[in-house]
């Protein structure tokens, strides 16, 4: 756990990770049947009082969608269709300062590749071999769900012993 040095408090690590989509029907084919994440949890039409208070949008009323990412961490993926108040498409550009990217790993990345682009995944490239730096080995390459979110596949370097 990280502790402040100014305070008592401290955290604890990551809980979940929250993507807003426009159709969460899609989202869940795309993250469950395509990438094989645990589905964990469903609320089709959420409305309360916090959530409203913590978007900060009154009266707002949301669809959810949780799954477990990895069972060694316990993160969790939240994919949430706002069913009103919903806002345009963020160009999700990586260059672009607050936008960020979900890398997953996978031990064999020329074939998940292969798999995903031959079930419609759009790809920015083939697998980047690394070339330099702690991953030097590893195979890397950037995809997009449904809603053009960025998302990294990560294939780790063979180390000595694996």
């Amino acid at each position: 756990m990280m502790m402040s040095a100014n305070s008592g408090w401290r955290l604890g690590g990551i809980h979940h990770v929250g993507l807003t989509v426009s159709d969460i029907e899609a989202s869940v084919r795309f993250y469950r049947d395509l990438l094989g994440l645990e589905l964990i949890g469903r609320r089709p039409r959420v409305t309360a009082p916090y959530i409203a208070q913590q978007t900060g949008y009154k009266g707002v009323e949301m669809s959810v969608a949780s799954f477990n990412v990895s069972r060694e961490t316990h993160i969790g993926l939240e994919v949430v269709q706002y069913l009103t108040q919903s806002g345009e498409t963020a160009d999700q550009s990586t260059n672009r300062p607050g936008n960020s990217h979900l890398c997953l790993t996978v031990d064999n990345l020329v074939e998940c590749h292969r798999d995903l682009r031959a079930k419609g995944v759009q790809f920015k490239s083939e697998p980047v071999p690394i070339t330099a730096g702690p991953n030097e080995g590893g195979l890397v390459v950037y995809f997009y769900d449904p809603d053009g979110h960025v998302l990294e596949l990560f294939q780790p370097p063979a180390r000595q012993g694996d």
